[in-house]
């Protein structure tokens, strides 16, 4: 994770670090990132089946005919799942970074720094259980009224550690958080921050972060079961956010993500909770 390209923003006061309207700026770079996001899937995934037929013809199986090609070469598993995800969401990550919103090396420094202090480890510990202890209560909340959603991505978890846990580890704790951190907080709710329009920022980006982990029409979830899967991402979103511009480094956010990461994975693991 120290290749990471953390930066601070600028505070909340300073001119905004490029002109032009900010909310151009963070629709822009919001189409971007889905752009490139969507090119990579894609880009991915027909790496993935070019893998499957190569594997297929070292079997010794006979190449399938056109119409019979998707039922022979089978789904994308739980590895190549993850890989095609890492491979999208972390290269939009990387490219809407160094293309829009690269750090200096003040900002660098600043944010090496900031993570030196004791007061930023409190914050993210602080983050980290205000994250544990919302999304319970949310829940919670939710099952009193009968509304019990299952994340579009359980199925998948629970067979990569099935299959692949030390590699179901690392993605999920350090390279999740981090791309997606990169993404979010630093790309989107950035552009907003050094605006001067934090809040504006954290809702905006927040929503999308809630949108991309539970897309509408893709979840398998209700409605209702889809608003509670929103407002937890949501929350969590807005609380990694708000801990980045409290403590002046990404770093935070990312810690702060990871360590709920591991949590979730640990409940998992041991209770089979979602």
């Amino acid at each position: 994770m120290s290749s990471l390209p953390d930066v601070p923003l600028s505070s909340p006061s300073s001119p905004p670090s490029s002109s032009g309207s900010p909310l151009l700026g963070f629709g822009l770079d919001l189409l971007i990132g889905i752009a490139v996001l969507l090119l990579l899937s894609a880009l991915g995934a027909v790496a993935w089946g070019l893998w499957r037929a190569v594997e297929t013809a070292a079997a010794g199986g006979a190449a399938p005919a056109a119409a019979g090609m998707a039922s022979a070469l089978g789904a994308p598993g739980a590895l190549a799942q993850m890989l095609i995800a890492l491979f999208s969401t972390g290269g939009a990550a990387l490219l809407l970074y160094f293309l829009r919103r690269r750090a200096s090396a003040a900002e660098r420094a600043d944010s090496r720094q900031a993570l030196r202090r004791a007061s930023t480890w409190g914050w993210i510990a602080l983050v980290a259980a205000g994250v544990f202890l919302g999304s319970s209560f949310i829940g919670w909340a939710a099952k009193q009224m009968g509304v019990e959603p299952v994340p579009t991505n359980l199925l998948l978890m629970q067979q990569a550690w099935a299959q692949y846990p030390v590699f179901l580890v690392a993605f999920a704790v350090l390279l999740a958080p981090a791309y997606e951190e990169l993404l979010f907080r630093r790309v989107l709710f950035g552009r907003l921050w050094s605006a001067g329009r934090p809040l504006l920022g954290i809702v905006l980006s927040s929503l999308a972060f809630a949108l991309v982990h539970e897309i509408p029409g893709i979840s398998p979830n209700s409605f209702p079961a889809m608003l509670q899967l929103w407002l937890i991402y949501g929350g969590m979103g807005a609380a990694f956010a708000w801990v980045y511009r409290k403590t002046g480094t990404l770093w935070a956010a990312v810690i702060a993500h990871a360590v709920n990461n591991a949590v979730a994975l640990a409940a998992m693991v041991l209770f089979g909770t979602q």
